[in-house]
């Protein structure tokens, strides 16, 4: 497949790199950096389902071939499977400028394929970054941005609570205590940990006050996901970054213009641990998996992680 990454539009490509040299904190050129991304301009863009879909994380079921996209960018979760539906459409207006398309995911069977198991569930689409550029460690500064359009109210689904998630995958370290005969040493042991954002609908028809939402963080020191900004219909830039002392810094604001660092609304140490390696990002679509109603329709737009060199 097409691993190609094309840049043609040059005010896009601008906004783009501004944007991750700002997060990064530091004067950088081209030259200095590698960035992947997919701006949806091809349009023979297509994701392949090769259905059924994994759904491990409920029957302990993988399911071959797992699914992808023509340009090799997207795969499938094999612990979850894809959103149920993948395609690219015409940009809604108050995008980036010049950008005629972007990514829509939404989802029925968010558990078992044609299932309704009940009860929240979630599909995660991965973003092949890794297969671009390897794991890199934290001190070449993995930054990951991406423009978000949150629909009216009205085409929400119709229940309080997750529906979308923006998170990266990322490898830190943990001691175990292990006893032995008459001693205690302590074990070295690697763990990939899933800090990020969602986005949590507080929904009227379900006893809220009024139509809302706001972003849920993950995660503290403690592990525990807290309140990020609250957010309304329309465009949204959403980002995160990782400097070399193991922090991850979170940054959202509404419209598609770059992030500053007046963005940053917070950093953390995710459960305690230092972040180590950066992987890739990937995003959830969450719904009540009835079988009746589908998720909340999410359109992304330029989904970019940028490394110095």
């Amino acid at each position: 497949m097409d691993q190609r990454i094309s840049f043609p539009r040059v005010a896009r490509t601008s906004w783009l790199l501004s944007t991750a040299f700002i997060l990064f904190g530091v004067q950088a050129s081209w030259a200095q950096t590698q960035t992947v991304t997919d701006d949806f301009e091809d349009g023979e863009w297509q994701f392949i389902h090769n259905w059924p879909k994994s759904s491990h994380n409920v029957d302990k079921q993988w399911r071959q071939p797992s699914g992808g996209s023509k340009n090799g960018l997207w795969s499938e979760s094999m612990k979850r499977g894809q959103p149920d539906y993948i395609k690219r459409v015409e940009t809604p207006a108050g995008g980036l400028p010049g950008s005629k398309g972007a990514l829509l995911m939404r989802t029925l069977y968010s558990g078992i394929p044609d299932a309704k198991t009940g009860g929240y569930q979630q599909d995660d689409l991965i973003f092949n970054a890794a297969q671009q550029n390897g794991i890199v460690p934290v001190g070449r500064n993995p930054t990951t941005v991406v423009r978000v359009y949150v629909p009216p109210w009205k085409k929400w689904e119709q229940r309080t609570g997750t529906t979308f998630g923006f998170r990266t995958a990322v490898d830190s370290t943990t001691y175990e205590r292990k006893r032995g005969f008459l001693s205690i040493r302590r074990v070295r042991k690697a763990e990939t940990l899933y800090p990020g954002m969602f986005v949590q609908f507080n929904c009227k028809a379900d006893g809220a006050e009024k139509d809302s939402a706001i972003l849920i963080v993950r995660a503290d020191t403690q592990g525990q996901d807290f309140f990020g900004p609250a957010i309304k219909p329309g465009w949204w830039t959403l980002g995160m970054s990782f400097s070399g002392d193991g922090r991850i810094h979170y940054y959202a604001r509404a419209g598609v213009k770059p992030l500053t660092a007046a963005d940053r609304f917070a950093s953390e140490f995710p459960w305690g641990q230092k972040m180590e390696r950066f992987s890739t990002i990937f995003f959830n679509v969450c719904n009540s998996n009835s079988g009746r109603s589908w998720s909340t329709p999410w359109i992304i737009d330029d989904p970019t992680v940028s490394y110095t060199r």
